[in-house]
Parts: C-alpha cells; structure tokens; sequence
C-alpha cells in the first residue's frame, strides 16, 4: 500500500469535521501519553483510521490496524452508520449508504467514535469506508500516471533565489540535464528518515532539498526535453550500498551483510513494504524480454526486434557498449527504471546466504542498519556492468565495482 494512502488518509480526514456535525461528536485533540503508539497519527480521542484486518460479524466487531502497526478493536452498535467513499472523494457528499455485511478485510476505514483511554478500542457511530478493489484500481491509475508523465534524477543544482532544480536524469538516451522551476502550485513532498513507504513522504518546502538527493516529479515535458513542468515533487536523501549476505532472519526481516564498498556489515531491515526483485544472470536478460514494448519502439532496444536487445538496452545504461551520435543510443525505447520495475518479484526466502543484493534506503540515524525501500539480489551482472562502465571512464581497472553505486543506479524513490 503506497501513495494512494495518502490520499485516502486526507480524504478521511477531510470528512472528520462533517461527520462530527452528523453524528453529533465534537473534534477532540488526540490524547497526551497515550499508551498505545502515542506518535501514531491514524489515532485520535475520536476515531481511527487503519485497514481491516479481521470482522466477526457475530460479536459484531472489527480489528482495524493503522500503517503504524496499531491494533484497535471496533464495536460495532445497533445505531452505526456505515458509508463506502471512493479514493480521492474529499467529501462525503458523494458517499453511500452501506450495510456491515458490504465491508470486508483489507477496506480502508475512518472508524468515529470515542476512543479508549488505552487508545485499543472504540465503539463506532459511524464508519467510513473505502473498499480493497476500488483502493487497488486508483493505485493502478495513479502508477500508469506516474510512469506516463514522471521523471526520475539525482538533483545536481539547486538555485534558491527563483526557486529552480536541476536534476540529472538517464534513460537509453544518455545522461541529461532537466530543470524543474518550483511554483506556488507545486506540491512538494519529501521521504522522512527511516520509512519506505511513498505514502509517508512528509510535506517539504525548497529549503530542504539537497543536491544529490534523489526525485521524482509527475508533471509535463518540455518538446525538447530540457525543461519539466511539475505538479507534484517527491524527493529524498537515499544510501545505495552493495554487499554479499551473510545471514538471513525470517523471524526479524533482517538481513546480514558485508558492504562490498566500505568492508563492514550491516543490517538491512525488510518490512512488509519493501520492494524486492531478482535480477537476471548475464546469459537470462536477452531472454528475458525487459524493454519489449517500450515507448517509441515495437521490438527490443537493439530494434531488431529479437531477444538479444534486452541485454543490449541493459548493457547501454550500464554505459557497457558504445552510443550513437550526440552520445545517445541509436534507437530504442524504456530506460533503466522500467528495467528494474520489471524485475521479478521475490520474498525475503528467497535470499539466500553468498548471494550478492543491492539495497537503498533512506538516510537513518544508524549508518550500519539501513530498512530498506528496495532490495535486488543477484546483483553481480549488473555490478559487472556498473564496473564496466566506470574502467571505461577511468581508462583503468576499477577494483570496486561499489565504489559511486549510489550515483550510478537510481532506485530509491519507487512508484506509488
């Protein structure tokens, strides 16, 4: 569940004060000292925001869990009153009446009610709710958007006096510059310490950025590609590391490494959200058909329409193989983000001790334990490519392929 909690969050939260008049409870401030999860906003004296996890229609209860990991038992009384709203509704205008046997586990809901002095149950007047399948349709509309109309780059220069970001952003292409102007309009966004989740991006203002930071930004294009008009800017300060696994916790979602670049270990944490992909060994990545399909083209990248130009398009972004004119690929289509996205999925069993993972994660208060946003194992080919890449920038053998991960391969911030 990524961005489109957001959304949701503040469309629940937008209805709070209607609500309050229908039902007849006046807004409270969140109780002081709670004892459970005092931090977790999704908690107020009146109401709770979180998923379903379980309903026992019987007893007539829910336990509702919030993105903080809270547990709150809701009863459900003869009077409640039981509302579906639709993702990004901010009113409760176009909401409709509902029955307890419409909700089911996985909706997303705004119990109203008085809530416990332990901050674990509330007995609800009325609930808001906003179903699995509808929230899951947004998030797809909302990621076809992101992918259609967004950018992805490391900011590389920042002018604070007219509000300007100059980001570096690569595709098949090649490497260019893109300035992003910052209006009054845009809605800037950035990730916080220690999370990994797109949706817990807090709002941010130009001061806070820094160059080097990575960004992705939805908006439109200039014709000639220098130039992005922004809607909506997320960004964030992010740690790529590379290192071999040493041990694997299930029990915890704990990762032991030893970074390839610095020579110590490290704990990756692997929450429930993190992003987990395999990538393919050398001979595989023709075969694999990555970049089929991909803008401007109807076959491979190499546009010969074979399975051979998957390998060709990785090995180009590596900066593996020589470049057309002007520096760029001859011709071709997708780039090194759509790579990675199309990556096969995998779960925490599958890593396996000796095998090689690339991590990003944002910058925490531990520098050797990192929670990490995404995670690809068997990442040897694709460290082979990086070094390739930098022994033809250096004229030399590079020892360690690791050494500027970070600048070379972008996958902190991921889609919603």
């Amino acid at each position: 569940m990524r961005v489109v909690l957001v959304s949701l969050s503040f469309a629940l939260l937008t209805v709070v004060s209607q609500l309050a008049t229908a039902t007849g409870l006046a807004v409270q401030p969140q109780a002081p000292n709670s004892p459970q999860k005092d931090s977790d906003s999704n908690i107020t004296a009146n109401g709770v925001i979180g998923e379903v996890k379980a309903i026992d229609a019987t007893s007539r209860q829910l336990i509702v869990k919030t993105d903080a990991g809270s547990i709150v038992t809701v009863a459900l009384e003869e009077k409640t009153a039981y509302l579906r709203l639709a993702p990004g509704e901010k009113t409760l205008t176009n909401a409709t009446k509902i029955a307890l046997g419409d909700i089911g586990e996985g909706d997303r809901v705004w119990a109203r009610g008085k809530v416990a002095d332990d901050r674990r149950s509330l007995p609800a007047v009325a609930l808001v709710v906003m179903n699995k399948v509808d929230i899951a349709r947004k998030q797809e509309q909302e990621r076809a958007e992101w992918k259609r109309r967004g950018i992805l780059g490391v900011i590389t220069a920042l002018k604070p006096e007219n509000k300007e970001i100059t980001i570096s952003s690569r595709s098949l292409a090649g490497t260019q510059s893109v300035v992003i102007p910052v209006t009054e309009k845009v809605e800037l966004r950035r990730y916080a310490p220690d999370s990994i989740k797109f949706n817990d991006a807090k709002p941010s203002e130009f001061g806070e950025l820094q160059v080097g930071d990575q960004l992705r930004a939805l908006g439109e294009r200039s014709a000639v590609g220098t130039h992005f008009a922004a809607e909506k800017i997320v960004s964030g300060a992010f740690r790529i590391v590379a290192g071999t696994v040493s041990a694997v916790d299930a029990d915890t979602g704990e990762i032991k490494i030893s970074d390839l670049e610095k020579k110590r270990p490290l704990t990756i944490l692997v929450k429930q959200d993190a992003v987990m992909r395999k990538f393919p060994a050398a001979g595989e990545i023709g075969s694999m058909g990555m970049f089929r399909g991909g803008p401007g083209t109807g076959a491979g990248p190499g546009g010969s329409g074979q399975a051979g130009g998957s390998g060709r398009a990785a090995r180009e972004e590596a900066g593996t193989t020589s470049r057309g004119p002007a520096g760029g690929a001859s011709r071709g289509g997708g780039n090194f983000q759509d790579f990675i996205e199309r990556l096969p999925t995998i779960s925490l069993a599958d890593i396996k001790t000796g095998d090689t993972i690339i991590v990003s994660s944002t910058r925490g208060a531990d520098p050797v334990r990192l929670t990490a946003i995404s995670l690809i194992s068997g990442a040897d080919t694709l460290l082979s490519m990086v070094a390739a890449r930098q022994q033809q920038g250096q004229g030399q053998t590079v020892p360690n392929p690791a050494v500027g991960l970070g600048t070379g391969i972008q996958f902190g911030i991921g889609l919603p």
